[in-house]
């Protein structure tokens, strides 16, 4: 094996285009990013067809920008990863069809990345390297899920969301509000002005054991208040909103790590940058346990991530053959 291992990620799997080099899984040679907010702002949400054609037209450049910005060329590279699931399948195909062309026509191995264990992967790109088994809290505006996870490519899902992410309905009731797009900044934004900090939705309680997430029992709480209460205060509202939602996530997520008796927690995913979830995780954590959540930056989507986890798969002798396909599930 060469000392070192240089490795061109590819993003595409939601509304982020994102391209990156790193350097033996752990150093981030570039990391270029193209967000689709303000494509998609008036909708309030992802247009499949409008995210899949803006990935196209970004691609390239963001694939020779990422080569570019690491100073070096394809001859450079020791294989290609793409995210390959779980998203929107029209946006995957992206990402995934340009690194077969790369793979094929450079003739480097072809990695074929789960979106999920990307983000987990998170952490070790900022040298913090969570000991396996962790507990790993994906949460997202596509994504809401727990994983048992005891080594790369060895997760078992424990729990996930039967209706909403949490990331789509603070993105709903950010609409209903009028808030603005993505909801999660505006109602943290709105939550930490609010002059008053009181419980105005009920506390969702789990069965014992239960890791499953539910979000539209205090989406329709929240709605049925703003229509009940006109005049209500925005800000005291999306304070008592986001608390309850950040709390089912912190409630699983702890009662999870301590039913599987491990002290480790890795939180990744673009909700884990609220500085207020952050804030509840740590509280609730007891002496001898850790949490672990990359730096805001790589808590959304992007490449370096992709790139840092297929170079475990690579240096195990992984790849996937030209004729992989995309996934709209994990």
């Amino acid at each position: 094996m060469k000392s070192t291992v240089i490795g061109l990620g590819l993003e595409s799997s939601c509304d982020e285009t994102a391209a990156a080099v790193v350097e033996n899984g752990r150093l981030i040679r570039s990391n270029v990013i193209s967000s689709q907010i303000d494509l998609h702002r008036e909708y309030y949400g992802v247009v499949p067809e409008i995210a899949s054609r803006a990935h196209l037209e970004a691609i390239n450049t963001l694939i020779a920008r990422a080569l570019d910005g690491a100073g070096i060329g394809f001859k450079d590279l020791d294989y290609v990863a793409a995210t390959n699931r779980p998203g929107l399948v029209g946006s995957l195909l992206i990402a995934l069809q340009s690194a077969k062309v790369i793979s094929y026509a450079v003739g480097i191995p072809l990695i074929a990345m789960n979106h999920i264990e990307a983000h987990l992967y998170a952490p070790f790109l900022e040298g913090r390297d969570p000991s396996y088994p962790f507990i790993g809290l994906l949460v997202s505006g596509g994504n809401t899920a727990l994983y048992q996870v005891r080594g790369i490519g060895d997760m078992e899902l424990l729990g996930k969301s039967a209706d909403d992410a949490a990331g789509e309905v603070l993105d709903k009731i950010a609409k209903y509000m009028d808030l603005g797009y993505p909801g999660g900044p505006a109602i943290e934004r709105q939550a930490r002005n609010a002059a008053r900090k009181d419980v105005l939705f009920p506390k969702i309680l789990p069965g014992s054991g239960d890791f499953r997430f539910s979000f539209s029992g205090i989406k329709t709480a929240a709605i049925n208040y703003l229509k009940t209460h006109p005049g209500a205060d925005p800000s005291e509202v999306a304070y008592g909103f986001q608390e309850r939602v950040l709390e089912i996530l912190v409630r699983r997520t702890i009662a999870a790590a301590r039913g599987r008796g491990i002290s480790v927690i890795v939180v990744a995913g673009g909700v884990a940058a609220n500085s207020r979830l952050r804030e509840l995780l740590a509280a609730g954590l007891r002496r001898g346990e850790t949490l672990v959540i990359p730096s805001p930056a790589l808590c959304t989507d992007n490449a370096a991530m992709v790139a840092g986890a297929g170079y475990r798969y690579f240096v195990n002798g992984g790849s996937d053959p030209l004729s992989v396909d995309v996934h709209a599930k994990s």
